[in-house]
């Protein structure tokens, strides 16, 4: 693994993207090199298939900002404190502004730098010599994945995009837009079919390079997509393949390597991270003291950890130092806030927490310094005037935030204001009839301009669960006193319990449901919750994958699917405050119009409403 990010980090980065979708190293090259001379020998062709991973490592996946593309501007989350006036782009669908038209511009050209790189892997295929033809497709396979995946996310982004399966060579100043079903049925699941039939099993040590179980779950994943374009036609493919691969786990993974956790808490626990079974595909990154594989930089690897984290140092007890930040708990603090509706779907009927909330979030911290609460602390965070003086010591506990279904929850909201740490109630923070976060506090101690009428801001919103599937305590310190430290923790773009949610779904479509319930008690049972009774609904799936998915690369491509963007309907139900500044067009991101200016029908090409 550690050559491969090497090589990719010093690989020749072909500057293309759409326009010119790789450019051919024949223009000008007075020594006679070219791509298909570097393709005649082994070695040489890795270094083209190296080259595939370029764009995947760079901007998708763990990247800066990925995240917010896949899970922003839906139902689980809302942007930090529910602040609506930044990042608009990311969680609030513009918040009502002229929409940002160049945020894309990393991802659009990423893409097609990504698609050409594997076009060009793909074309030269027959060349290099491998002793066998299993070999050879194996790698083919690798570009095939990749080119799949690429087309993918770029569909599910921007919708119809330009298709190209063969290497460019000319500038198309008018590019023309395929339908994305056209892409579906002529790339993305022919790729994924190819792949599946020849890339090898590998082991749960695998890295970045995909193998047989991730083009199937990612097949499955495609096909069961298709659906959000009224079309059933792969429906039945995409349950027979979730079922391969449960038939597999189930049986002891002796085909194709798949594996469940008996257990969801040792999904993310962080010695299972590198080798972890579960994951279908997950991807990390190599920094050390002989060189790094990232071309953002050594310290900028998997930014995951930097997404969920509250804003903790808000508080006198804690404060942002590098010896904190090399800790699983961290102190950086993120963007993503849980909305009402997500922390209400671990709500369960008996009014019992779902054991996977307090598992997936974190929602106390100690103080990483020496503190004594002061009398503007006190005043701030409506605490009795005998908390004045009180010592929060360096390892103690500084904040908690409760739930109403927590065992101490009565005991605990008894002792609030005298309490020595911080303790931040789910009822000063989100209102459950309103479903949204409040953004005004009344006050108990009222002193000052600390008022009892509801018009103080809530000072209490900055302090909310944080999910910490992403936490790392694996760092490569490039610069201790910039505090730049890269994460070498994996992310996992597809994990094996999603395929028991996609089998679900998809037999719903396909067989009404006959097994629905089967399948997402898999889920449920593992994570030692209530199971599910009665007929499964396509909401009581979308819910299930809101607990087990959420912060996973899921949720845009979830509610696209469902049909819950065609209106505001769903999202005025459980974001209210999103719903808003809903625009049906907002289901897709605009294409950049860096791109569209240097192109002849740039607004033609443009998607409607930007």
């Amino acid at each position: 693994m550690k050559s491969l990010y090497k090589k990719i980090a010093c690989c020749f980065l072909l500057s293309a993207a759409l326009l010119m979708q790789s450019c051919s190293l024949e223009e000008s090259n007075p020594a006679g090199f070219n791509k298909e001379n570097l393709a005649t020998s082994t070695e040489g062709y890795e270094t083209l298939i190296n080259q595939c991973y370029f764009a995947l490592e760079r901007y998708f996946y763990g990247a800066s900002d990925w995240m917010s593309l896949t899970e922003g501007d839906t139902d689980l989350w809302t942007y930090k404190a529910n602040q609506s006036t930044s990042y608009t782009e990311w969680f609030w669908f513009f918040a009502g502004t002229s929409p940002n038209t160049t945020y894309t511009n990393n991802w659009w050209n990423g893409t097609y730098d990504g698609i050409g790189s594997c076009n060009e892997a793909i074309a030269l295929g027959d060349l290099p010599p491998y002793p066998t033809e299993e070999e050879r497709n194996s790698r083919i396979a690798e570009a095939r994945f990749l080119r799949a995946i690429y087309y993918f996310n770029a569909v599910e982004q921007f919708g119809g995009v330009t298709m190209l399966t063969k290497p460019e060579t000319t500038v198309n100043f008018s590019p023309t837009r395929t339908d994305p079903m056209t892409i579906y049925k002529e790339v993305i699941l022919p790729d994924l079919r190819f792949a599946a039939e020849w890339l090898t099993v590998g082991t749960h040590a695998t890295t970045t390079t995909p193998t047989k179980k991730a083009a199937l779950g990612f097949l499955a994943k495609a096909c069961l997509q298709t659906y959000e374009y009224e079309s059933t036609e792969y429906l039945q493919e995409a349950l027979d393949t979730a079922l391969k691969l449960i038939t597999d786990s189930e049986s002891g993974g002796g085909k194709y390597n798949t594996y469940m956790y008996p257990s969801y808490s040792e999904v993310f626990e962080e010695s299972n991270n590198w080798e972890n079974k579960e994951a279908l595909w997950k991807h990390r990154w190599y920094a050390g003291t002989d060189g790094h594989g990232s071309s953002n930089g050594n310290y900028k690897l998997n930014r995951n950890d930097e997404c969920f984290l509250c804003d903790i140092n808000k508080f006198g007890a804690r404060e942002d130092n590098q010896e904190t930040r090399l800790t699983w708990e961290g102190c950086v603090s993120g963007n993503f806030m849980p909305t009402q509706h997500l922390l209400s779907l671990y709500v369960q009927n008996d009014g019992t927490l779902d054991p996977r909330f307090h598992q997936s979030f974190t929602t106390q911290w100690d103080a990483n310094k020496n503190y004594s609460w002061d009398e503007s602390a006190v005043h701030m965070y409506d605490k009795h005037e005998s908390v004045i003086g009180k010592a929060v010591n360096k390892g103690d506990l500084a904040i908690r935030f409760i739930m109403p279904q927590d065992e101490d929850y009565e005991s605990e909201k008894q002792n609030e204001h005298n309490s020595g740490y911080l303790l931040v109630d789910y009822k000063q923070v989100y209102n459950n009839e309103k479903k949204h976060v409040s953004m005004n506090y009344s006050y108990t101690n009222t002193v000052g301009n600390y008022k009892d009428d509801g018009t103080n801001e809530n000072l209490f919103r900055y302090y909310y669960p944080a999910l910490n599937k992403h936490n790392s305590s694996r760092y490569y310190v490039a610069n201790a006193s910039k505090k730049r430290n890269g994460n070498l923790n994996a992310t996992f773009m597809m994990r094996m319990s999603e395929v028991y949610l996609i089998a679900a779904e998809a037999d719903i479509y396909v067989n009404g449901g006959a097994n629905a319930l089967k399948y997402i008690n898999k889920v449920r049972t593992r994570a030692e919750a209530n199971p599910l009774t009665g007929s499964v609904t396509i909401r009581d799936v979308l819910d299930e994958r809101g607990r087990e998915l959420c912060g996973e690369y899921c949720r845009f491509y979830d509610l696209k699917r469902t049909g819950m963007f065609k209106n505001s309907d769903y999202l005025t139900n459980t974001h209210p405050d999103l719903a808003r500044f809903f625009n049906p067009n907002y289901a897709l991101r605009p294409i950049s119009t860096t791109f569209t200016a240097t192109i002849i029908n740039g607004s033609e090409y443009q998607n409607p409403g930007y």
